[in-house]
């Protein structure tokens, strides 16, 4: 699929094959929602999503995942480079580094505004120094360059039937609520880090402080006010989705498959969480894999519907195949149409 990918997108030079491979690898490997929902855009536009995925996963494992041993001098140090080698390939097109290489191609060919990627990095950087946001004001600050600006690369790749700056709202919202659900999801493993991205007077309106986050952390023992509290940032997080939602008709029909199964996705994390009793302290929520399979099967399905509009026309019907799956479907294998058809 790589090779098919590649050659749809017009993507020739051996060395930059290899550097969109390496990204693509990367997404498979870390971002599972994420590589699952790109298999829905048209071939040709899946390239340049693993190469911005690919950066950014890059970038936060300096942040998350270098060795624990390392002190913030080392990480400063790792994002610096990164970012001199981002300036560097981006003024000149490409880099000798893989991960760069492909994104300043990407940014060529779609005229992705530098900028994104500049804020990117800011926000990185502060990962390394902040612990702790006081209001939501706050955290949105920090979340528009590590997450709405992800939104807003993704938006000259996806494609929009308005000006692009009017769909840019809704795509900058959406990357922040993916975010937000991470944020929830990993409350108990952002703990382990010495971050908190609750805000601390959400948290204190409930009666929780760091301090009992991290004794409820150690004990395993759950508390009705940090119960509260997770509950009140779930809704918070399900009011940004409300708003950005809409959006996703300000797409290209074609694209619109990828971003609402992303969409159900991320928003299924909330869903666990609850499911789960809010014990994200104590356990890390995962989707199940049966609901990953309905959601890319119905996904599937409107990507054949928006082809065959797309060939026959908006007053056409679409046949059975090519119609969303009922919620009920649990295989891929229920899919009428051909998979390699529609992916």
């Amino acid at each position: 699929m790589t090779d098919r990918e590649l050659d749809a997108a017009g993507i020739t030079d051996p060395a930059l094959r290899a550097a969109y491979r390496h990204c693509r690898a990367l997404n498979a490997r870390h971002g599972k929602t994420y590589f699952l929902a790109t298999r829905l855009l048209p071939v040709e536009r899946r390239p340049a999503v693993h190469a911005l995925y690919g950066f950014a996963r890059w970038a936060d494992d300096i942040v998350d995942s270098l060795d624990p041993g390392a002190g913030p001098d080392v990480r400063v140090r790792a994002l610096s480079r990164l970012q001199g080698e981002l300036e560097e390939g981006l003024r000149r097109g490409g880099s000798g580094e893989p991960v760069v290489r492909a994104l300043a191609d990407t940014a060529h060919r779609y005229a992705i505004d530098h900028a994104h990627f500049r804020d990117f990095m800011t926000a990185m950087r502060s990962d390394l120094v902040v612990t702790a946001y006081p209001t939501y004001a706050d955290l949105r600050a920090y979340m528009h360059g590590s997450a709405a600006v992800i939104g807003l690369e993704m938006l000259p790749v996806l494609g929009t039937v308005v000006p692009r700056e009017e769909a840019a709202p809704y795509a900058a919202a959406l990357g922040v609520a993916f975010q937000l659900s991470n944020f929830l999801r990993d409350v108990g493993e952002d703990l382990d880090r010495g971050r908190v991205y609750l805000p601390a007077d959400l948290l204190a309106g409930h009666g929780v402080d760091r301090e009992l986050l991290v004794r409820s952390r150690a004990t395993g023992h759950p508390d009705r006010r940090i119960t509260a509290a997770l509950k009140e940032f779930e809704a918070l997080t399900r009011g940004v989705y409300r708003t950005a939602v809409p959006g996703i008709d300000l797409l290209d029909p074609v694209a619109r498959p990828c971003i609402r199964t992303a969409a159900v996705l991320y928003g299924g994390i909330l869903d666990t969480v609850a499911r789960d009793g809010y014990t994200v302290l104590h356990r890390r929520s995962a989707v199940q894999r049966r609901h990953r399979a309905v959601v890319a099967v119905d996904g599937l399905a409107r990507v054949a519907a928006a082809r065959l509009r797309a060939r026959t026309g908006p007053g056409d019907r679409p046949p059975a195949c090519a119609r969303p799956l009922p919620a009920a479907a649990s295989s891929p294998a229920m899919a009428v149409c051909s998979a390699e058809e529609v992916a």
